[in-house]
């Protein structure tokens, strides 16, 4: 099969470049599913305390009331199913929306659908629950669970917040036992090393790939919550 389709005037350098990226291209994607192997190869991860979060409906529209406590093994909704949170920017000393985690969450709200055919899938962030809420339908997200976690200790615990409230977007994913015993499988975040500051988890949204794609890249580009 073709690799790449010779349009007219195509120069020999160019040929040969887009060849030589070709190669790169492959080897890249199989080192990111060697990565991948490695992660779900990752040795039983520890017990993690039930946490309580704070719930409203699953209709925006309906209003905050009635709210309800869920814990975290109350997520998950079937046996041998992993639960995947993402910790949303958002409350304490964060008071506006990260615009770079409603970027990656307005993608969450069209994906999610289709995640949850595989997975549990929640945003918790330390807003309370009507702040939170309110930004979901300013935003236009109806497919997400939403959790107000403010007055527990699940972020901080889990390295997305720190002693004064400093905010911090994260990814998480956990396990259940058949005892009920929730675990820790794997959290990772934007900043990965002291040179890498916000690349830790480009891989869960389109937008910089597309821009990646183009020839002035990324360049500056920054996201915000309105254009």
């Amino acid at each position: 099969m073709l690799r790449h389709t010779r349009l007219p005037g195509e120069s020999a350098d160019y040929l040969a470049a887009r060849e030589e990226l070709r190669i790169a291209e492959i080897d890249l994607m199989r080192h990111r599913e060697e990565v991948a192997a490695r992660r779900r190869a990752l040795p039983q991860g520890p017990p993690v305390d039930d946490y309580v979060f704070i719930e409203g409906p699953a209709d925006l529209d309906a209003g905050d009331t009635p709210v309800r406590e869920v814990t975290l093994s109350g997520l998950f909704t079937a046996p041998g199913r992993p639960l995947i949170v993402y910790h949303f920017m958002y409350g304490k000393l964060q008071t506006e929306p990260c615009p770079m985690c409603t970027l990656w969450i307005d993608g969450f709200n069209g994906a999610a659908h289709h995640l949850t055919q595989n997975a549990d899938f929640a945003i918790a962030a330390a807003a309370d629950l009507p702040t939170l809420r309110q930004h979901a339908r300013n935003r236009g997200w109806s497919g997400l669970r939403l959790l107000s976690c403010g007055d527990s200790t699940f972020k901080y615990d889990l390295g997305s917040e720190d002693e004064n409230g400093e905010q911090d977007s994260t990814i998480s994913v956990f396990t259940r036992d058949d005892d009920g015993t929730v675990r820790h499988f794997y959290s990772t975040h934007p900043r990965m090393a002291e040179d890498i500051a916000e690349r830790g988890i480009d891989l869960l949204t389109p937008v910089w790939h597309f821009l990646d794609l183009t020839p002035g890249g990324r360049d500056d580009w920054y996201p915000r919550l309105n254009y």
